[in-house]
């Protein structure tokens, strides 16, 4: 048990650094595949397609070699939570389309408390005061990092509001899942990008058509563009199962809350490799997220030490009420074992 508990935070530290490192890569590799003095290669949705069936391919691969077990996830329930991740998907792509940066900046950072309200709503959590300034802090700080212009019609709230509440409902979900069929991380994201990856690549052709204009059929295909999609879906595997672990470990709002240092982490990239501006105001911006990341994670060990605190208290009086039981002998109740014995029958 000792070595458990050692070994535990840094398995966690090495699930959110593959977060982190993998989450940052694919964007830089991206920004080149993407962008006009790149590759030109603007099939977003497409690519997320690719993306998932690389993952599917390693799933499947590990499954076969007996690395990881399949285990039972009704379909249903994994058709479900596939068809949310991809309006989440296709929305923030729409999101990004429709809204200006500023605005697609404030949707993301309202996922936080998004978060929290739905787990309130769907998991009955409830946070300390804590816990609360401290995402607000946060929620400050990459708001003045990024948020610039702030324009807003209603097809892009629209877009937006579905890309946030899905993004919310499917990162929930991943945790819920995980604890409702005792399934790893790597296993059920096997189950479920299979179909997310047919799905995306039927369907993103088209969305990409709509965002770009262009169809990916008459996309000039490079060796240069091969190998940086090829990048980006070795990076996609690591995301994907990096985030589906730290879901897992975490919760929903600890993996939004730390999930903000990537954007600190891409803007600070942005600026050594691709020449970004970097103003005071950013800075400012970025030591105040990293303030509030402190806060937040004192806030978590302040909570976690406070239900340990009452959970003993709770468990002494649960054995006190089954020894009092005990001493009153469940002799004198013999019909419980005959109605369990029929129940069973």
């Amino acid at each position: 048990m000792e070595s458990e508990k050692k070994t535990s935070p840094i398995s966690n530290f090495g699930a959110w650094g593959m977060n982190v490192v993998s989450s940052v890569g694919i964007i830089m590799a991206n920004k080149q595949l993407m962008s006009n003095n790149g590759y030109a290669f603007t099939f977003a949705t497409t690519l997320t397609g690719f993306h998932f069936a690389v993952t599917a391919l390693v799933g499947l691969v590990s499954n076969a070699t007996g690395y990881s077990a399949s285990k039972h996830v009704p379909m249903w329930e994994l058709i479900w939570f596939s068809a949310v991740a991809n309006i989440s998907i296709t929305g923030m792509n729409f999101s990004l389309m429709l809204n200006s940066v500023g605005f697609y900046q404030i949707s993301k950072l309202s996922m936080i408390p998004v978060v929290c309200v739905m787990e309130w709503i769907l998991h009955s959590k409830h946070y300390s005061r804590e816990v609360k300034m401290s995402v607000m802090v946060v929620v400050i700080g990459v708001g003045v990092c990024t948020v610039t212009d702030v324009n807003v019609n209603l097809k892009g709230f629209v877009c937006a509001s579905l890309a946030v509440v899905s993004s919310s409902l499917q990162q929930i979900s991943i945790g819920s899942l995980q604890k409702k069929y005792s399934i790893g991380s790597f296993e059920l994201l096997s189950k479920t990008a299979p179909i997310q990856a047919l799905s995306l690549i039927i369907l993103g052709p088209f969305v990409d058509y709509y965002l770009s204009g262009k169809l990916i059929t008459n996309f000039k295909m490079s060796s240069g563009a091969i190998l940086f999609i090829l990048l980006s879906c070795t990076l996609a595997v690591f995301c994907n199962v990096s985030q589906y672990l730290c879901i897992g470990r975490f919760s929903a709002v600890s993996f939004q809350v730390l999930g903000h240092m990537k954007t600190l982490c891409v803007l600070t990239l942005g600026w050594l490799l691709f020449d970004s501006e970097l103003t005071f105001k950013n800075i400012m911006g970025m030591v105040l997220a990293v303030v509030g990341m402190v806060i937040y994670s004192w806030a978590v060990e302040l909570e976690k030490h406070s239900n340990a605190k009452t959970l003993p208290h709770a468990k002494n009086s649960l054995t006190e009420e089954e020894i009092r039981l005990l001493k009153e002998g469940v002799e004198n109740n013999p019909l419980k074992d005959i109605e369990l014995g029929e129940a069973k029958g």
